[in-house]
């Protein structure tokens, strides 16, 4: 299994595990949506592999996508007498259902974790389903109740 970051050659691929994770969960979605679901996920692909802002980390076996996770750097304003470096957004965490419970996407998120360490992110953030709160406990993650939010 190789964990590294996602590449161009990787969008169709991205592409289809973002539907079939989607389907997954929402089986109302059908083939109707997939064309413009596609070429909308193309354009954000396209633009994110190539930023400073978007990590789309992925671990392949034989060439064959079996997990991902997306990562936003979210830039903070800097603050006087310290140095101020971005937090992690973690979002669109799958594992293809063949690869499950192997490790696999524990494997994924400890390279990351590594990475944020290695890049003194200041913490990442992820609101997990309520399936995957077990996955996230076990790889180092703690509840947290301080976000709000404003939804209309």
């Amino acid at each position: 299994m190789n964990i590294r970051l996602a590449e161009a050659k990787d969008i169709d691929q991205l592409i289809k595990m973002r539907w079939d994770m989607t389907v997954e969960y929402d089986p109302s979605k059908n083939e109707a949506f997939y064309e413009a679901f596609k070429k909308e996920f193309h354009t954000f692909l396209a633009h994110a592999l190539t930023s400073n802002q978007w990590f789309i980390w992925v671990a392949e076996d034989e060439e064959r996508i079996a997990s991902h996770i997306f990562i936003e750097l979210i830039h903070k304003v800097p603050r006087p007498g310290r140095v101020t470096y971005p937090f992690a957004y973690m979002t669109n965490v799958y594992t293809i259902p063949e690869y499950r419970n192997e490790g696999v996407g524990s494997k994924v998120i400890q390279t990351i974790n590594n990475w944020i360490k290695a890049n003194n992110y200041e913490f990442v953030i992820v609101w997990p389903s309520d399936q995957a709160i077990n996955y996230y406990k076990k790889n180092g993650y703690i509840p947290s109740t301080e976000p709000m939010e404003f939804t209309y």
